[in-house]
């Protein structure tokens, strides 16, 4: 009677030892799709902070064309990361959120100057949302005689700021980097509110769209 015992096929032991739970490469590609919403939005905020109230900021052009694309790639790389409808909507997600990160960047900027303006005439403008049914909000431009000429004009509010022939106080930035605004009326917080729910849902759809992939790759 032999004593030796009977062998173990050696490929059996070779593919299980070469059998990782989940590859090198998908780790990484999860790991990557879900630092695109908060390193996009930090690199975003940083480049519209830097435009708003740098010293030396580029010209318009040039930063909404690189926010532009800072906004498109982020959003074209989480749809190729994430399969499905996770993707597709993440994505969308994702575009909200940067456009409110810049949002919040131009309330944070720096309106240093103050001045006390006339308003010369106010223009009604009444917006119509998209879709059938939409709501209707009326905006309100108010052209103003300001000491030195500027500002000129305020954007779109969604109230009079004063009747015409009144008086307004207005912020602006000597640079003319940042849009005018009513004096108090510029705050960050209200952006950022909106911003951060989409980031954290589309870095969530990250996270979902890598689980799925995992669970659905063949042992």
């Amino acid at each position: 009677m032999s004593s030796r015992s009977p062998s173990q096929p050696s490929g059996s032991s070779e593919s299980l030892s070469q059998s990782p739970s989940q590859p090198p490469s998908q780790g990484s590609a999860g790991r990557l799709v879900a630092a695109v919403p908060g390193g996009a939005a930090a690199l975003l905020y940083a480049w519209a902070a830097w435009c708003f109230g740098g010293p030396s900021s580029p010209s318009t052009t040039v930063a909404v064309s690189v926010g532009g694309a800072l906004v498109l790639g982020a959003g074209v790389t989480y749809f190729l990361l994430v399969d499905g409808n996770t993707g597709f909507f993440g994505a969308l997600a994702l575009i909200g959120g940067l456009l409110l990160t810049v949002a919040v960047a131009d309330q944070a900027a720096s309106r240093g100057e103050t001045a006390t303006c006339v308003v010369t005439k106010i223009r009604e403008e009444l917006r119509k949302s998209v879709g059938e049914g939409g709501a209707e909000k009326t905006l309100y431009h108010h052209t103003l005689r300001c000491p030195g000429g500027y500002p000129s004009s305020l954007g779109a509010e969604d109230r009079r700021v004063a009747p015409e022939g009144g008086e307004v106080r207005v912020a602006y930035d000597a640079e003319r980097r940042v849009a005018p605004a009513v004096e108090g009326s510029s705050s960050p917080w209200r952006p950022a509110l909106l911003a951060l729910p989409l980031l954290a849902l589309a870095t969530a759809g990250a996270a979902r769209g890598r689980r799925t992939v995992s669970e659905e790759r063949p042992a």
